[in-house]
């Protein structure tokens, strides 16, 4: 009896942790839509770049294949975020598209058919090639170089942020969320005893701890309030 009740407790924190994640990831995927209505408004991408968007889209495709029961059962709530934010991405690139220059249309339009056509094979190769448990690992290791491959922005931002001693551009609810959302998926990938889970957010809560830090550390000393995020400026 003990065990069932215990059972049905930890299988409720898991699921718990994992709705967590998917609500706090939410806001990171609405986090650019005040930059897509200025897109719309002017009908012009100006100086934003589309890059953030299109790894973002490839890191998302890769985790939710991860995510599904063909390759790890048992972790639903993983496929469920990251096809909400592959929905967004696409979203977010249609607009980027449509209201760029030439060759910035051209551009982006080749990266997005690079990402489906690199997915793809990625899938193909992950069901003609492995059975059941080595697909779960050959799936599991892209998906933590694409989640770690995705820090290069929270690293660029700690190191402007320490350089400048500023916190103009790393707003406040954001970093809080990319934390809550790291640790909940951390937590979720601990029930789960998933370390393709765990590792990548157990790193993504290590630099979020490190942003808030800094952030209290410089609001404090210069009373600045943040501004945009510089993800969305070009480079």
């Amino acid at each position: 009896m003990f065990s069932i009740g215990f059972t049905a407790v930890y299988s409720v924190c898991s699921d718990a942790a994992g709705v967590a994640g998917n609500l706090f990831a939410f806001v990171l995927f609405v986090s650019p839509i005040p930059t897509f209505r200025r897109i719309l408004r002017s009908q012009s991408t100006e100086q934003f770049s589309g890059l953030p968007y299109i790894y973002a889209l490839l890191n998302c495709l890769i985790c939710l294949w991860y995510g599904m029961p063909l390759v790890s059962p048992g972790i639903i709530l993983v496929a469920t975020v990251n096809s909400t934010g592959v929905l967004f991405q696409l979203i977010y690139i249609s607009i980027f598209i449509k209201y760029a220059e030439k060759p910035k249309k051209l551009k982006m339009s080749g990266l997005l058919m690079a990402v489906f056509a690199l997915f793809s094979i990625i899938v193909f190769v992950s069901i003609k090639l492995f059975d059941s448990s080595v697909r779960r690992t050959f799936v599991g290791y892209l998906s933590i170089a694409s989640l770690i491959s995705m820090f290069a922005s929270p690293l660029f931002v700690i190191k402007l942020v320490i350089k400048s001693r500023s916190v103009e551009y790393m707003p406040f609810y954001l970093s809080l969320s990319t934390f809550l959302m790291s640790f909940s998926f951390f937590v979720y990938g601990m029930f789960k005893d998933d370390a393709f889970i765990f590792v990548p957010n157990g790193i993504g809560t290590l630099l979020g701890i490190v942003q808030l830090m800094l952030y209290f550390h410089y609001s404090s000393k210069s009373g600045e309030n943040s501004r945009e995020p510089l993800l969305d400026s070009y480079a």
